[in-house]
């Protein structure tokens, strides 16, 4: 595979790609995870596939090609809004808002699917990834998406860690309004960086499973950050090289290795080689 990357400029797209959402995903998956919000990247993602579709359906009835990574991130987006808004209209069940987004996004793909005459090789990409499908403006709006997610998690930390763990006090210091609402922005885009690697039936899991991971074996919530990047990275990395060797979508063998390392913390922990110490949550 180190050839392949030397050689071949869709392998270092990919490559590039996989390590820039090996780190963003499990940094903006710890705050999620740690807020009790992990099926927002569910709900996002199935929003994200609606979009998807949409632009290959547009695609389809049109004479020009619409860029279905653009389709799927506006989407996305507005998938994400729209769950802050029911939460704030359900406040006492505000969990409530996240199945109403995901019906809709599962809705919106099955319409846009059915009218676009259902999937071809490319859309199968997006949902399970491809090492090939990553293009040079691709990598380009990952790097974006991914400058963007650091800058806003090292100049917002201290704020981002009190709504994760006191939102009533956060409301009071009038901290979580539009910080809030920029987060789950970011975690949109962040699903939709990623959809070209890991898919995006999958990408959930690589904001969420270095994270669970990590839970097992860390006492602190910067330790849990950095700890989930590092075991996201690792998945990414094992994954690419697995998927590149067997000649498969490396969405699978991404999410295999992360449960792998799940596994291996889980009997670290059962056999007393590490306590777990979860004073993050």
């Amino acid at each position: 595979m180190i050839e392949a990357i030397l050689n071949y400029d869709f392998m270092k797209y990919s490559f590039i790609s996989g390590l820039i959402v090996g780190l963003i995903a499990p940094l903006l998956g710890t705050f999620i995870v740690v807020r009790r919000l992990s099926l927002i990247a569910d709900a996002l993602s199935h929003v994200a596939l609606g979009g998807i579709a949409f632009g290959v359906y547009l695609t389809s009835v049109f004479n020009f090609i619409i860029n279905p990574v653009i389709s799927g991130i506006v989407f996305s987006v507005i998938g994400a809004l729209g769950i802050e808004k029911l939460r704030g209209l359900y406040k006492h069940y505000s969990e409530i808002a996240i199945p109403i987004i995901m019906s809709l996004g599962i809705a919106l793909s099955v319409l846009f699917l059915s009218l676009a005459n259902g999937f071809n090789q490319d859309l199968f990409g997006y949902l399970f990834g491809s090492i090939s499908a990553v293009s040079f403006n691709d990598l380009i709006l990952i790097i974006i998406i991914g400058a963007i997610v650091v800058l806003f998690v090292f100049f917002l930390y201290k704020e981002m860690f009190f709504i994760s763990f006191d939102e009533e006090y956060a409301d009071v210091m009038k901290l979580s309004k539009y910080i809030h609402i920029i987060f789950i922005v970011l975690v949109a885009l962040v699903i939709s960086a990623s959809m070209r690697i890991v898919g995006i039936l999958l990408v959930s899991a690589m904001m969420t499973l270095p994270v669970a991971s990590a839970m097992r074996i860390t006492s602190s919530f910067k330790q849990l950050m950095i700890v989930s990047i590092i075991f996201g990275e690792i998945s990414v990395i094992a994954g690419l090289f697995l998927g590149f060797h067997l000649n498969i979508s490396p969405g699978g063998t991404i999410v295999l290795v992360s449960i792998a390392i799940l596994l291996c913390t889980l009997i670290l922990n059962r056999v007393g080689v590490v306590r777990n110490a979860q004073r993050t949550s």
